[in-house]
């Protein structure tokens, strides 16, 4: 035995046969089951661990069934640290990785203890071979690696039942478990950081007050941080290196981790539900945190690499890699599925979360290496009870061959529509694109969803997330400074579409620190109209900045936690408003798409207008240099139901977006409006200017303006009369593409009411 290994209990005992269903370790009252799928395995051991770390006993299970190892220990109850030792052939050249010397993850652990200490003993080839991972490593990885814990899965719910928040009415708030809270000072010291600081009255009366409806939590599954980050002194604060999908991350527990997290965990989740918020987990079932061939065997790996991970088909010894991340679990593989639905359901049932956003999603959809929305993975969560009730948000795109995929998924599911990103963000920046494409990004994006049967909904519309710029530095840099994460600032993109108002960075210039407030209210105004489900990164909402680090996995510090002292108070209220206009108005949250139809009286649900109060036409949808659309709501012509049936209705609303620098006048249609929100004049009590129809309101430069129609125009001309310019009942609206015709030459497709 090499020196330094810990001494190993004989594994002379056999467990009980137990069943081979669940999988995973489950308690009973008098003793507790394990069972472990491998498909290759030669032998398992069961390894009970001391709570110093040292072994406690060794059984063998002996009993196989439909390729899953299982016992039964009597006795044996909530709180039990253990591992597997799995023997079977090491031959990496063949995809296989055995190696009985690693103590390794139950990948259905519901809890984890310990980390990663990282040294040649988690590594299942020899050290000494750095750069080669033929020969097998004879060092016990026991007292290196996190294990399993058997949980109780009793909790008392106290009748506390989830939100169930239609779509339409969603507006979700991404935010980290840690970052969140860790420097609230509303929130206990001792919680901060904590489930149970997210569950503390301070920090839900943030979600509340603001007026979001669901908080989408960055990765809480059990992760591990790397080794290149381990010897930097850096963490891996975003989480999105997976070893337990069962398993709640026990650094965010302030119960501690031999199954309090499990617990601290629930009770968060129950105070969110008896707030009226729902909770997403932002859930990574694209790869895990085993790295590539030369990572560490800590679970996946040593049970059995060739049925977890896509391996190269010309070098079996490497991995397939569409993640970035040097590995990507095999989700066309029957077990490995099992493993992602099971996870899922186990995450609703148990924990009782309300949906998820899944990362790189697309290789869900991988089936033979090809991105496929038809595959199985699809078909087995539109059949599952439990699943096909909770929000499923894809982000659809990975690095592989044809992995961008936005628009594509299938019915049920949402998107992250990174088209609607890129678009106002070009927008607002002033990139010669013109309007065609800001007006679909506006109404719920029909071009990508509306074909396939899906609701405006299926458009999860952002303008920033935690991996880029913040809100802030969206409009402070055009280049990112990521050194602190020890990459010579490679790392993150460099494709912001950010502008920085004519200067690079912090600023005491007052003109440019006014403009860039502007500019954050414009790109928060515009989310918050836009149809779909608008989704806001937490601290945006306060001004927070990172430096201009727009990759801050790394930074599990003050450039990521919420800076709650220095809240810009005056950008919070204007947020504040702009989710509570939202709210107050359905036509702002449509189920169904625009027709842009011509209804009675001569009306459209939409029309878009120019500055001098006429339609858009051809020529205007296809002029680059337009930067000024006006967008009318008809209130009247929205075709939703509330849920005892009754017709939905609403102000007619117009929103004016103006990206140019300088201001001017805009002609508005006939009627008596009201401001209900000027980006320029944020502190603007709503109805407090009223503007007549019959002169120009001045719009300023960079601005976006919201109206609502106060007193109506004189009434229309008697059925069957046309109003001068309107188009006749019937007719396709000057400038619309009729269903199945082809688009202008120009190459720009007319949005829905366009005439």
């Amino acid at each position: 035995m090499p020196v330094g290994t810990p001494p190993r209990p004989a594994a002379a005992r056999h467990a009980w046969p137990g069943q081979h269903f669940p999988l995973g370790a489950h308690w009973d009252g008098e003793g507790t089951n394990f069972a472990l799928f491998s498909a290759n395995a030669e032998r398992v051991e069961l390894v009970l661990v001391n709570h110093d770390g040292s072994p406690r006993a060794a059984y063998e299970l002996i009993d196989q069934t439909d390729l899953t190892w299982h016992g039964y220990l009597p006795g044996v109850g909530p709180g039990t640290v253990y591992g597997y030792r799995v023997h079977g052939p090491y031959g990496p050249s063949d995809g296989h990785r055995f190696n009985s010397n690693k103590l390794l993850i139950d990948p259905y652990a519901r809890a984890l203890t310990g980390s990663v200490e990282w040294g040649p003993e988690v590594f299942g080839y020899q050290w000494n071979r750095r750069m080669s991972d033929d020969v097998r490593s004879e060092l016990d990885s026991a007292g290196h690696v996190p294990l399993s814990v058997v949980v109780d899965d009793r909790f008392d719910w106290r009748g506390t039942r989830p939100p169930r928040i239609s779509w339409a009415d969603t507006v979700v708030y991404e935010a980290h478990v840690k970052g969140f809270t860790m420097r609230h000072p509303g929130v206990p010291r001792k919680l901060r950081g904590t489930y149970a600081g997210l569950a503390h009255s301070a920090a839900i009366e943030h979600l509340r007050s603001l007026g979001v409806t669901a908080i989408e939590l960055m990765p809480v599954h059990a992760f591990v941080d790397s080794a290149r980050l381990h010897q930097l002194g850096l963490r891996n604060y975003w989480g999105y290196d997976t070893i337990g999908y069962f398993a709640p991350e026990g650094r965010y527990a302030l119960a501690g981790d031999r199954g309090g997290q499990v617990v601290e965990f629930k009770q968060m989740v129950r105070a969110l539900h008896d707030a009226g918020l729902e909770i997403f987990l932002d859930v990574v079932y694209n790869h895990t945190g085993e790295a590539n061939h030369l990572g560490p065997t800590l679970s996946f790996r040593g049970i059995d690499n060739e049925a977890y991970y896509y391996l190269d088909p010309n070098d079996r010894r490497h991995y397939w890699d569409v993640t970035g991340t040097g590995n990507t679990l095999n989700a066309g593989a029957s077990q490995t599925l099992r493993l992602i639905t099971d996870s899922l359901r186990y995450w609703v049932t148990e924990m009782h979360v309300d949906g998820f956003r899944f990362d790189l999603a697309s290789v869900l959809a991988r089936q033979f290496y090809e991105v496929n929305k038809l595959a199985a993975f699809f078909d087995i969560i539109h059949q599952d009870p439990v699943l096909a009730e909770v929000k499923l948000i894809a982000e659809p795109w990975d690095i592989g061959p044809g992995g961008y995929q936005v628009g594509n998924f299938p019915v049920g599911w949402a998107e992250w529509n990174g088209k609607y990103r890129d678009t106002v963000r070009d927008y607002w920046r002033g990139a010669p694109l013109g309007v065609s494409g800001l007006a679909y990004r506006l109404t719920g994006s029909s071009d990508l969803y509306a074909e396939d049967g899906r609701s405006p909904s299926a458009s999860v519309n952002f303008v920033t997330a935690h991996d880029g710029f913040t809100l802030r530095d969206l409009v402070s840099y055009e280049r990112k400074r990521n050194q602190a994460n020890g990459e010579d600032n490679r790392d993150g993109s460099d494709d912001n579409r950010s502008w920085n108002c004519g200067v690079e960075g912090e600023t005491t210039d007052p003109a440019v620190t006014e403009l860039r407030r502007r500019q954050q209210r414009n790109f928060l105004a515009t989310l918050l109209i836009s149809q779909g489900c608008p989704m806001i990164l937490s601290g945006d909402e306060l001004g927070r900045t990172q430096g201009g680090n727009n990759n801050a996995y790394c930074q599990d510090n003050e450039t990521s936690w919420l800076d709650w002292a220095s809240a810009d108070p005056e950008l919070l209220a204007f947020t504040r408003r702009l989710i509570d206009l939202r709210a107050r108005h359905p036509g702002l949250r449509r189920h169904h798409f625009f027709t842009g139809k011509v209804a009675g009286r001569g009306r459209k649900d939409v029309r878009w207008l120019r500055r001098d109060g006429q339609e858009m036409t051809d020529a205007d949808w296809g002029d680059h240099r337009g930067q000024s659309l006006a967008m009318i709501l008809d209130g009247s012509l929205i075709p939703d139901r509330t849920a005892t049936g009754e017709q939905i209705s609403d102000d007619t609303l117009a929103v004016l977006l103006h990206s140019y620098e300088e201001g001017g006048g805009w002609d508005l249609p006939p009627g008596t409006w009201e401001v209900l929100v000027d980006t320029a004049h944020p502190a603007e009590e709503p109805g407090t200017r009223v503007v007549n129809a019959r002169q120009p309101l001045q719009v300023e430069g960079r601005s976006l303006v919201v109206l609502r129609l106060s007193a109506p125009p004189p009434a229309a001309p008697p059925p069957g009369a046309t109003s001068p310019g309107a188009t006749p009942p019937g007719a396709t609206p000057p400038g619309a593409i009729p269903p199945g015709a082809t688009p202008p030459a120009t190459g720009v497709r007319a949005p829905p009411g366009n005439g």
